[in-house]
């Protein structure tokens, strides 16, 4: 396995002008009268690409760069992540992965809340800076071999607690359920059977979940429906558009996230508009949406049958979920230690209260290491 080389970030200046040009000549529209409530408006839209045309990049990208980047080969994909060590050799070792839409940066501030455990932060392949897979398809299996090598092969760790969101959340429930080095996973989006055993299910409180689930996705769901069939179509507008890139990410910041519906700019209360102009830029240099939708054609976001898991447990049930069963969570963590129900914070977890979500990562990390 090739040894992890140093990263550190630098747009070029051309690309910084050419989107600041983009930006500039942004042809707008007004809301569409009638038109569905959703994560987006106009107005909102505005207010974003205004703020981004005069926003300094420069400061960002060095805030970024404060944190320890790298890149390696694993399989046939250079993959992009943060390595903060803690100063103490023998604590905690932490796996966080992102899913759709948001990238590493998102998790940063989750990272900074953890300064007495060593965390990784890996960039999906495909994902801001990591390559996509040169051949075959991204699925969960693939994708939890890749980051198991990641800590162990490359990174050398014995042991390691793992974490994932959204397209990560099933492949961290396979890391813990494949790899003896899990020491233990932590569970904001807990396990989802899929849709085979969700129709054996009998339990009314199961049932009621995933059928609420179902009607919501018949809306909800429209945006994955476009990037598992239409993914390239799609990619080639939101990749030459910046406006239509942010507009597509924003809207999916909102909806899912702990904030009220109806204004879209109340996202800010938990995601500040820094944050979410982070996650379009790095999009945008990187020209990596249209391989940040192959999770959805490819096989990671239609997964097949994860078995239990045994390790030390603890799932806490963020607010976009919040009805989750705890008896669903209960047949799939066989090692639960602790259930429990978040009184803020949504599907972008780590990034919405990442203080109270680092305060039980490091209560858990110290019940089992």
């Amino acid at each position: 396995m090739s040894e992890p080389q140093p990263f550190e970030l630098h747009v070029p200046d051309e690309v910084v002008d050419d989107l600041r040009e983009r930006l500039a000549r942004t042809r707008f529209l007004d809301d569409s009268p009638r038109k569905p409530v959703s994560g987006m408006n106009a107005a909102y839209l505005r207010e974003l690409v205004g703020t981004w045309l005069d926003w300094d990049w420069r400061e960002r990208e060095a805030w970024l760069n404060r944190h320890p980047q790298f890149t390696v080969p694993i399989d046939d994909a250079v993959v992009h992540f943060v390595h903060r060590r803690a100063e103490r050799a023998d604590a905690p070792v932490l796996l966080v992965m992102h899913g759709w839409p948001h990238t590493f940066a998102l998790q940063l501030d989750f990272v900074d809340a953890l300064p007495d455990v060593h965390v990784v932060v890996a960039s999906l392949p495909g994902f801001a800076f990591s390559s996509p897979y040169a051949d075959g398809p991204m699925t969960e299996k693939r994708l939890a071999a890749t980051m198991h090598a990641l800590m162990t092969d490359v990174l050398g760790y014995e042991r390691y607690l793992t974490y994932g969101e959204d397209v990560t959340a099933n492949v961290s429930d396979l890391i813990a359920a494949s790899y003896p080095e899990v020491a233990g996973i932590v569970a904001t989006h807990s396990h989802f059977p899929t849709y085979e055993e969700r129709a054996a299910l009998t339990d009314p409180d199961e049932q009621a979940f995933f059928a609420a689930l179902a009607a919501k996705h018949e809306t909800d769901g429209a945006y994955g429906h476009v990037q598992a069939t239409r993914p390239d179509t799609l990619a080639a507008a939101l990749n030459d558009s910046p406006a239509g890139l942010l507009a597509w990410l924003a809207e999916k910041l909102v909806e899912w996230s702990d904030t009220p519906p109806g204004d879209p700019s109340a996202v800010e209360r938990r995601i500040s508009r820094d944050r979410i102009l982070t996650e379009a830029m790095i999009y945008w240099v990187t020209q990596s949406i249209g391989t940040s939708f192959r999770p959805y054609h490819e096989g990671a976001d239609q997964p097949d049958p994860i078995p239990p898991t045994d390790v030390p447990a603890a799932v806490y049930i963020q607010r976009h979920e919040a009805e989750y069963p705890e008896s669903l969570a209960r047949q799939h963590y066989r090692g639960l230690r602790e259930f429990g129900r978040l009184e803020a914070g949504g599907h972008f977890t780590a990034a919405e209260v990442p203080g109270e979500l680092a305060e039980r990562m490091r209560a858990f990390a110290a019940s089992v290491w």
